[in-house]
């Protein structure tokens, strides 16, 4: 049943979680454990989770021993290709005293534009929900070039959820909710709610306009969320150190709003 309010997310049969790399890579990755253990307690009620989870080129660069993170594409996909493995394994190991195994699902644009590939990715998802599975999802930054990704994992999260038609997308970040403003500014006020049909137009999230090209941050949970909401899904925006508590369906965050669809 779609998630209406944010309260329904208590009982919500599948849900999409995105967690992005600065939540969980490097000095973060002792969060790990605290998400999984929140997205255990849902799985165990019942519910079908699944993790797109950013952070393969973030957790990969120790391993090269490289400084900063590479700026050539050859380098950025073999970081990804180390770190992929990585992250995958300390998903793993965090969710085996629960007893739930993980299931790496590594897509790119043309295998969701494809309605051949797209029906693949769409079974595969249903036969690992449907053997209580815990699917988590990336960007296949290993093959993916500039021109053919997603952009961010975002607006991955809010095709996936499309994909597998979830009841909710709760999308991870570092505040606690959106701002009107930047949150240093003393002038911003969190959002609530946003209506389905609200004109977002001009309104800030963080440092980018939400009608402009965003790249990364605010902006692009906003219209990923805004995305999901307008297909009918219901979208939390808030912070990783809250998982526990959206899932169970308090009352924190931005609301998205779910159009209501025929």
């Amino acid at each position: 049943m779609t998630a209406r309010t944010r309260a329904d997310l208590a009982g919500a049969a599948r849900i999409v979680v995105k967690v992005g790399s600065s939540s969980i890579s490097g000095e973060s990755s002792w969060r790990i454990p605290m998400i999984v253990h929140a997205l255990s307690s849902a799985h165990a009620r019942g519910c079908e989770i699944v993790l797109v989870s950013s952070g393969a080129i973030a957790t990969g660069i120790p391993f090269l021993d490289l400084d900063a993170r590479p700026t050539d594409l050859a380098t950025q996909q073999a970081a990804a290709a180390v770190g992929q493995n990585v992250l995958v394994y300390r998903y793993q190991e965090a969710l085996r005293p629960f007893r739930i195994v993980a299931g790496q699902v590594l897509l790119t644009t043309g295998d969701l534009e494809n309605s051949t590939s797209r029906s693949n990715a769409r079974r595969a998802m249903e036969r690992l929900l449907g053997l209580r599975i815990l699917p988590i999802v990336n960007e296949n930054d290993t093959v993916a070039t500039q021109e053919i990704r997603f952009g961010d994992n975002d607006r991955l999260a809010a095709l996936v959820a499309q994909l597998i038609q979830a009841d909710a997308l709760v999308l991870l970040s570092d505040v606690d909710c959106l701002y009107t403003k930047p949150p240093t500014d003393p002038t911003a006020e969190p959002i609530d709610i946003i209506k389905a049909d609200a004109d977002l137009a001009g309104l800030e999230f963080g440092a980018t306009v939400v009608n402009s090209v965003g790249t990364g941050g605010a902006a692009t949970k906003a219209s990923a969320a805004r995305l999901a909401a307008a297909s009918g899904i219901g979208a939390l925006v808030t912070s990783a150190d809250l998982v526990d508590r959206a899932l169970n369906g308090e009352e924190i965050g931005t609301w998205f709003e779910p159009a209501v669809t025929a």
